[in-house]
């Protein structure tokens, strides 16, 4: 994720609970450094490299490990992966408070939190076929006359929509796909016989 590639939702209130102060906290102490662009970089790399280890998934949510070793480990990875030693020093204070299993909750706070404050809005596009330049265009300035400033589109392809599109918007659905249209029809003319 670059700097203005945040993912938030227009109706998605601020990050609360242990997530949200700790994305708080990471904001705050980034923003003290003037570090913020850096700080969300690299807490969107730190986010992925989670999604894509099944191994650091695993460690994250082990309860056996001492803070010692949790400590060693995680310090291991940042290095290796050249995290700085802002997010460093974060996440060796959320092993400190065993709150590591919550690691990848607090990232997508802390998305949530910089989206937000720049006022971002997510809008995730689910269509059968890639969308196509022309496409992407389109679908922005639709979204943009429908009331949501900056847009970030997240998209991937789902080929059981058979075609059109489904957008969501934070906690709205904007369902275009033929297979709800089927859906839909199959429903009406059961209801018909």
């Amino acid at each position: 994720m670059t700097s203005g590639g945040t993912i938030a939702s227009p109706v998605a209130k601020r990050p609360d609970g242990a997530a949200g102060r700790y994305a708080t906290a990471l904001y705050e102490l980034a923003d003290e450094r003037q570090q913020i662009d850096m700080v969300v970089d690299q807490a969107d790399g730190l986010a992925r490299l989670i999604d894509t280890s099944p191994e650091l998934q695993s460690f994250l949510r082990n309860p056996v490990l001492d803070i010692a070793q949790d400590r060693t480990a995680m310090l291991a990875v940042m290095t290796a992966q050249g995290f700085s030693e802002t997010l460093q020093h974060f996440v060796g204070v959320i092993v400190n408070n065993r709150r590591l299993a919550d690691l990848r909750s607090i990232l997508t706070a802390f998305a949530l939190l910089v989206a937000d404050r720049r006022g971002i809005v997510a809008a995730e596009v689910a269509s059968a076929h890639p969308l196509t330049d022309l496409q992407r265009v389109q679908l922005r300035a639709r979204l943009t006359e429908a009331g949501y400033g900056r847009v970030d589109i997240q998209e991937r392809v789902d080929p059981s929509l058979l075609g059109g599109l489904v957008v969501r918007v934070g906690s709205r659905l904007y369902d275009a796909s033929l297979q709800s249209r089927l859906s839909r029809l199959h429903y009406s003319m059961k209801g018909a016989a």
